[in-house]
C-alpha cells in the first residue's frame, strides 16, 4: 500500500510539474516571439519567418521609438500615473482597513460602513456619471483624473483587512498601555507587519495604473497628454504615421521597420516594467496574498 502511494506520488508530481510548465511556457513564449519581431527587419517578419529567434537583426524599431518625443512623454506620464497613483491607494487603503479591521463592538457602525464599500463592487456608478463628476471637478485633461476616480480600490483594501486581522491585538493593546495613540500604532506597530499585504496590494495597484488605457481615452482631451498604454492602443491602429512623421529617414525606415515591428518593439517596452517589477516583490506577494484572502 505504501508502495502504490509513492508510485501514486512521483507520478502526480510528474504530471503537476509537466502542467505547470506547459502553462508557463504559454505565457512566456508570446513574449520571446514578440521581442524576436521587435528585433528583426521588416522583410522576414512579413514573409512569417520570426518564430523564437531574431531575422536580419535590428534595432531600428528601438531607435525610431525612442526618437520619438511623444512616446517618451506618454511613457513619462505613464510613469507619474503609477506613483502617485499606487501612493494615494495604499494611503487610502490602509486608513481604510486599519479601523474596519476592529471588531463592531470597537468601532460604531462598522458594518454600516463595511455593507457601503461592498455595495460599491456590485453596483458601480456608471461611466457617463463619472464623466461628469471628473468634468464638474475640473480634472479634465489632468493627471489626478486617471488617480482619483479609483483612489480607494475595495478589493484590494479588504485584502489589506483581513491581513491587518490575522495581527494579535495584544501587541495594539500593549502599545496602547504605553502611551501610543491609534496614529503612532498604526506607523509604529502596524505598518512594519503589513510590508507583505502592502507589496501584495501594491503590486495589484501597479499592474492596474500601468495597463489602464481606457481612462486616458476619456478623460484626456488633448493626445500629448495620454499615458503609455492609451498612447499605444491609438498607435496599433495607425503605426505608418509615426514613420511618415519621421521626414527624409521615411525611405531608410520603411526598408528596415513596419508596423509589426514597430508594435512589437512598443509592446514589450509597455510590458517590461511591470516584469522587472515582480521578482523583488515575489517573496511578499505570495505570504500577502494567502493571509490576506483568509477571513479574520
Amino acid at each position: 500500500m505504501y508502495i502504490y502511494h509513492s508510485k501514486a506520488q512521483r507520478v502526480f508530481s510528474v504530471f503537476n510539474i509537466a502542467f505547470l510548465f506547459a502553462v508557463s511556457m504559454l505565457c512566456v513564449l508570446p513574449f520571446v516571439n514578440l521581442l524576436a519581431i521587435s528585433f528583426s527587419s521588416s522583410t522576414p517578419v512579413a514573409a512569417g519567418k520570426v518564430l523564437f529567434w531574431p531575422v536580419d537583426f535590428s534595432i531600428s524599431s528601438y531607435e525610431l521609438i525612442f526618437s520619438s518625443r511623444r512616446f517618451l512623454r506618454s511613457f513619462a506620464i505613464a510613469i507619474e500615473r503609477v506613483l502617485l497613483g499606487v501612493a494615494i491607494n495604499l494611503i487610502m487603503c490602509v486608513l481604510t482597513a486599519y479601523p474596519l479591521s476592529r471588531p463592531s463592538a470597537r468601532m460604531s457602525g462598522r458594518n454600516l460602513y463595511m455593507g457601503f464599500f461592498v455595495l460599491t463592487m456590485i453596483i458601480g456608478g456608471g461611466l457617463i456619471p463619472t464623466y461628469l463628476v471628473v468634468m464638474r471637478m475640473g480634472l479634465l485633461n489632468k493627471i489626478w483624473a486617471l488617480v482619483l476616480p479609483g483612489a480607494l480600490p475595495v478589493g484590494n483594501m479588504i485584502i489589506l483587512m483581513n491581513f491587518i486581522r490575522q495581527i494579535p491585538m495584544d501587541l495594539e493593546e500593549a502599545a496602547m498601555i504605553d502611551g501610543a495613540g491609534p496614529i503612532n500604532t498604526l506607523i509604529r506597530i502596524m505598518l512594519p507587519l503589513l510590508k507583505p499585504a502592502l507589496a501584495t496590494v501594491g503590486l495589484f495597484c501597479v499592474v492596474g495604473h500601468w495597463n489602464d488605457w481606457f481612462s486616458g481615452l476619456i478623460y484626456m482631451r488633448d493626445l500629448n497628454n495620454y499615458p503609455l498604454q492609451t498612447y499605444l492602443q491609438t498607435l496599433l491602429r495607425s503605426f505608418e504615421e509615426i514613420l511618415r512623421m519621421s521626414g527624409n529617414d521615411y525611405i531608410k525606415l520603411i526598408a528596415m521597420v513596419n508596423a509589426r515591428t514597430g508594435r512589437a518593439a512598443q509592446l514589450f517596452l509597455g510590458a517590461l516594467p511591470i516584469m522587472l517589477l515582480y521578482p523583488f516583490l515575489q517573496k511578499y506577494f505570495v505570504k500577502g496574498l494567502v493571509i490576506g484572502s483568509i477571513k479574520g
